[in-house]
């Protein structure tokens, strides 16, 4: 994949597989550049669940996700506008508060994405939050929802250890070839 980019502010971006410690797939990019634009590069794969930060929340790209055959979990932005179509049961000692399918009702959010979507909200004890999320997977339990979205911390966690031991103050070349060399 080509992710082409010469300011020496880059932040890397990449697809995560819970059953490893590394990434797929890795995207480095311009400090300015959206994030989520890196979606529209993204080959999705059939069955894969994609897990993001409600940074990437765009319905049409998460649209894109859907006609991929694939599934996403997502944290909601505060503000969604939606109407819920069916509560499912759910036992709220394990910190889930609703499990509920939705459609968007928002005029741009409601075209870019026609299909039902979950919506599952869970409180989090420790951070004492509510944490509301989005997927388009209703085979999965919602508590196995949430503790999808909770795995997505490895990622911070890769980039604290990155920062933390690698101390690179700027790279000497933009070739993958230069970059694998100075790390």
């Amino acid at each position: 994949m080509n992710c082409s980019g010469t300011s020496a502010a880059r932040r890397p971006t990449w697809p995560w597989d819970v059953r490893g410690s590394i990434p797929t797939t890795v995207c480095v990019t311009e400090g300015r550049t959206h994030e989520f634009n890196w979606l529209d590069q993204l080959t999705f794969e059939s069955n894969a669940i994609y897990i993001m930060d409600r940074g990437y929340l765009d319905f049409a790209r998460l649209y894109a996700i859907e006609q991929a055959q694939a599934f996403f979990v997502i944290r909601v932005k505060n503000r969604l506008n939606y109407c819920r179509l069916h509560s499912h049961p759910l036992v709220t000692t394990t910190g889930l508060r609703s499990d509920q399918t939705i459609s968007l009702t928002g005029f741009y959010p409601a075209q870019a994405y026609p299909d039902k979507l979950r919506r599952v909200r869970f409180y989090d004890v420790e951070q004492e939050r509510a944490l509301v999320f989005l997927t388009n997977h209703f085979g999965l339990p919602a508590l196995t929802v949430s503790r999808l979205y909770c795995l997505r911390w490895r990622v911070e966690l890769f980039f604290k250890w990155i920062k933390q031991y690698l101390r690179i103050k700027a790279f000497y070349g933009t070739s993958p070839n230069a970059l694998r060399t100075q790390l």
